[in-house]
């Protein structure tokens, strides 16, 4: 029986993730003050706003404060008090576990804690790293190729990228550069071939893509111009992006949902809130405009609603299953 909206795009902050960035300066993180959050704020806010389960993650600025060490015990933190969160609320919350990038022998040792121990759904890579790195660079080959064996979920959050600072543009991050970051990870793993090489990883782009639906077809004319190109990558810019997933935070709105329906099918697109860094009220406004956008039919809806999302995660989907097939007392 189908009940709630699926959250893809959903933050947890726990208390040493607070710590550590607030320790590194991060008082407040692309010109948004770090919000207060728990549990318990997150099920109430999900409670009046009719989602029935969460997929938490860690937000920019990641768990790499500029030390390998220190970030590898980070990311052990956050992903045992994530799955923790799960073991408490099995039919709640899931969980996309965070790795210590750019330390590619970090991330390697602890994306194979994260799903084999700790149970994780899937992954949360940030599109770049403060060494100036993004996703698609050969230098993390190893790990895409671990993950593509695995068939793994990758979520990809925007990142604050290293140039922000030298903009002279005085425009909050997550309005703006958040959205081109996002673009940078998802042409780069197209341009370098990485999607072709690793067709098994499957990818979520937070926020309709960034801007990736509006320049998806100026992207695809490098396909004319660089034979190299044409031969890494074969299928082509428009294909590979297609193959993407991409969720509806703070993207709810016509204009970017115009967008985005002419690249991919609603069978690729899943809610997200980017609760707490949006407000709730966002989430609500949000579920609204998704629950009167004329571009839906029943199917398509639920398609966004839930279903593509308990397709991605079986596991979730189990779990749920089995809750609603247990008799009330």
């Amino acid at each position: 029986m189908s009940t709630g909206w699926i959250d893809v795009h959903h933050h947890l902050i726990p208390s040493a993730y607070a710590a550590a960035i607030d320790d590194a300066g991060y008082h407040s993180v692309a010109g948004v003050e770090r919000p207060e959050w728990s549990p318990e704020i997150s099920l109430g806010v999900m409670d009046r706003n009719g989602i029935e389960l969460a997929i938490t993650s860690i937000s920019a600025p990641g768990v790499h404060l500029g030390d390998d060490i220190a970030a590898r015990r980070l990311s052990r933190q956050c992903n045992e008090m994530s799955a923790q969160l799960v073991a408490d609320h099995p039919t709640r919350f899931g969980s996309f576990a965070c790795l210590p990038l750019p330390d590619l022998d970090g991330a390697l040792d602890e994306a194979a804690y994260a799903l084999d121990v700790l149970g994780a759904d899937g992954l949360v890579l940030l599109s770049s790293h403060s060494d100036g790195s993004y996703l698609g660079d050969p230098r993390f080959d190893e790990l895409l190729a671990e993950l593509d064996r695995r068939r793994t979920t990758v979520f990809i959050h925007p990142a604050i990228p290293t140039i922000a600072a030298s903009i002279g543009v005085d425009i909050p991050v997550f309005a703006m550069e958040f959205t081109f970051d996002t673009t940078r990870a998802a042409f780069n793993l197209a341009y370098t071939g990485a999607l072709e090489r690793y067709p098994n990883i499957t990818w979520i782009l937070s926020h309709a893509g960034g801007t990736v639906p509006y320049l998806a077809s100026r992207f695809s004319l490098l396909w004319l111009r660089e034979p190299d190109l044409a031969e890494r990558a074969p299928a082509g810019a428009l294909e590979y992006l297609s193959r993407m997933y991409y969720d509806t935070a703070l993207s709810a709105n016509p204009l970017a949902l115009a967008s985005l329906s002419a690249l991919v099918g609603w069978d690729h697109v899943l809610f997200g809130s980017d609760f707490p860094f949006a407000p709730e009220l966002a989430t609500t406004l949000s579920v609204m405009a998704l629950d009167e956008d004329p571009r839906f039919d029943a199917t398509s809806r639920e398609q966004v609603r839930r279903t593509n999302a308990l397709t991605l995660f079986p596991r979730i989907a189990e779990r749920l299953d089995l809750s609603e097939s247990v008799p009330s007392a």
